[in-house]
């Protein structure tokens, strides 16, 4: 068994919580990025399951929802999705 120096190990630990740290900030983004893709995806089925198509906007970024059709009878949800 070899005994390491104190100050030596000490240099190790702090390594080794740097990496670990590190990783669970990676972790964390992966898990962020993965939840948003997700959460856009159920809120795209969502709104063909409401009569809502996909479209791109004109500037090519994400797509926005438009009404495929007029919400009859309901002029607060056409206000709220036309906003």
């Amino acid at each position: 068994m070899t005994m390491y120096d104190t100050s030596d190990l000490h240099k190790r630990v702090e390594r080794y919580e740097a990496a670990f740290d590190e990783m669970r900030t990676a972790q964390q983004d992966v898990k962020n990025v993965l939840h948003d893709q997700v959460l856009y995806e159920r809120w795209q089925h969502l709104g063909l399951e409401l009569g809502f198509v996909v479209a791109a906007n004109q500037a090519g970024q994400q797509p926005s929802a438009m009404p495929q059709h007029e919400m009859i009878g309901h002029p607060q949800l056409a206000e709220a999705w036309a906003g």
